[in-house]
């Protein structure tokens, strides 16, 4: 193992084979945030999504699709290029993957791939515990799913993050207010059928706690574009206030903690939540 992947591991505490796992997917994230770099990507996309707020706001939770967005329009636009530098960037530190292109849907605006390795290769490659190793079956795989929104809503603004590991490099990502809008538009509009994605409640405390506005003509704009609100429609502070306590009050809580709780690091820090919980959170958004 080379020094630099010695270093990253270091950032961890590593006692169970999950602690090693999400590890692994970490490491890998943050090489092909640094295999993208390299190939130009950021000059016309930024990063955005739960594994953005974890890796360059210190979202204190695991987060496993890489999400991106041009920065303008482009249905034109093709991942396969950057795909092959991620690519090379992740074996030149000794790890096996393979990239499956997706494309788009005829229906979509979502360019999409997956970075798939076997667990136990990659495992070997961090130079893991016999113990640990010996957990996963033989076929399973480690996955990490990259998406790109070719056709992105207008009104957000970017800034430039730098990560230091294993290099120092930059990233292009949503600014922080365009982030919350982003991660409201998934709770009040991301299609679940019954499945309740508790980490979306989770990142929305996470935003909130921390005193960053929302912005919400970048979420007017998400929602007119997905069709949930009409083209003139108004979005204000009541509005808004109004549809997210009606999400509040139709969501099973305890299904919500049930998908949350792998990827956190603390169970406690979810014990509270219910609808009373989530409507005090609410009414302590502020607004940019």
């Amino acid at each position: 193992m080379n020094d630099a992947l010695r270093q990253m591991l270091s950032d961890y505490r590593l006692s169970k084979f999950e602690d090693f796992e999400n590890a692994l997917k970490e490491i890998l994230q943050d090489i092909a945030l640094l295999g993208l770099w390299r190939s130009k990507f950021f000059e016309h996309a930024a990063f955005y999504g739960g594994t953005a707020l974890r890796i360059l706001y210190q979202l204190d939770r695991f987060s496993e699709d890489m999400d991106f967005s041009l920065l303008k329009p482009d249905n034109q636009f093709k991942l396969d290029d950057y795909l092959k530098a991620l690519k090379r960037e992740i074996e030149s530190f000794g790890f096996s993957i393979s990239v499956e292109i997706r494309g788009k849907k005829p229906e979509s605006t979502i360019e999409s791939a997956f970075l798939k390795g076997g667990t136990i290769k990659n495992l070997i490659t961090i130079e893991a515990p016999e113990s640990i190793i010996k957990r996963p079956a033989s076929n399973q795989k480690v996955r990490i799913k990259l998406e790109v929104d070719t056709d992105p809503p207008p009104g957000f603004d970017t800034e430039t993050k730098y990560i230091f590991r294993p290099i120092p490099f930059s990233v292009n990502s949503y600014a922080l207010p365009d982030l919350f809008a982003g991660k409201m538009h998934a709770v009040l509009c991301r299609g679940w059928k019954m499945r309740t994605k508790g980490r979306d409640w989770y990142d929305f405390v996470w935003f909130v706690s921390r005193n960053i506005p929302l912005h919400l003509e970048h979420l007017r704009e998400r929602m007119t574009q997905s069709g949930h609100l009409a083209g003139s429609e108004t979005l204000n502070h009541e509005i808004f206030k109004q549809k997210l306590l009606k999400k509040i009050e139709s969501v099973n809580f305890e299904e919500a903690k049930s998908d949350a709780l792998p990827f956190l690091k603390d169970p406690d820090s979810i014990s509270s939540w219910s609808t009373d919980f989530f409507s005090v959170v609410l009414d302590k958004i502020s607004f940019l």
